[in-house]
């Protein structure tokens, strides 16, 4: 069922929309060559904590940290943990938070110092791709539009679209209806209504669409280990376009 919100529950997302996004502004500070995963996760449940939040990932369906730390040819749900970063490297932070009941989920994939040329444009493609959809969300348009242009711009930079893993509704529940593919036909789909919340988020690859689960039942990598990035926003519908909840960039 889809869930429309009232007044005062979009108030409680956009705040737990503000903590998701001043989290991300931290960990984007602390971000280097020869920090851990690990360290990363620290600060933002700390962070979360102190400012009257929820980690909305900690021991969801048993996983075990606060944040998604996804590397290189990690698409999503990365864990963290000893690991250190390293020059050169992409990371990708999926972070969710849950503020009196209420959920926001916003991912950024961040370099570590200096990237190569073919992983900035990943990035700068991707977060772009996030945009594209975005902007088709208003009251009376439907669904699918969404993902039919973050497609389409995939395509026209040749990277590969991640189909196995969709956005969703955001609300009480992390995940809510309706499903938010990063494809499809344009112009289908379901009608968004006004006051529908939803996580719109590309996952797009350098090399092939095609994704395997490690042995942690939680990691998904690139089958051809080519780098993936990820960029999400959790998104209010409005009568006349759309209000991004978790971030103003």
């Amino acid at each position: 069922m889809i869930s429309i919100k009232s007044e005062k529950e979009i108030e409680l997302m956009r705040i737990a929309g503000k903590i998701n996004y001043q989290t991300h502004k931290l960990l984007e500070s602390k971000i280097r060559p020869g920090i851990t995963t690990k360290e990363l996760d620290k600060i933002a449940y700390d962070y979360i904590l102190a400012n009257n939040g929820t980690p909305s990932f900690l021991n969801y369906e048993g996983y075990p940290a606060s944040i998604c730390t996804s590397i290189n040819e990690e698409v999503v749900h990365g864990i963290p943990s000893n690991r250190k970063l390293k020059e050169g490297d992409i990371i990708s932070i999926d972070i969710g938070v849950i503020y009196k009941g209420y959920h926001s989920d916003s991912a950024w994939t961040y370099p570590v110092g200096k990237i190569s040329e073919e992983k900035q444009n990943l990035l700068n493609y991707t977060r772009e791709a996030l945009f594209e959809g975005i902007k088709e969300v208003k009251a009376g348009a439907r669904l699918h539009s969404i993902g039919a242009k973050v497609e389409q711009y995939a395509l026209k930079h040749n990277l590969g679209v991640v189909k196995e893993l969709v956005g969703h509704g955001v609300g009480t529940n992390l995940h809510e209806d309706p499903d938010v593919p990063n494809y499809g036909k344009y112009d289908t789909g379901l009608v968004l209504k006004e006051g529908m919340t939803i996580a719109i988020e590309p996952m797009l690859n350098l090399g092939t669409e095609k994704i395997f689960l490690l042995d942690d039942d939680w990691t998904i990598i690139t089958q051809d280990n080519k780098p993936s990035a990820h960029f999400e926003h959790t998104v209010l519908v409005t009568k006349d376009g759309y209000e991004i909840l978790t971030g103003d960039e």
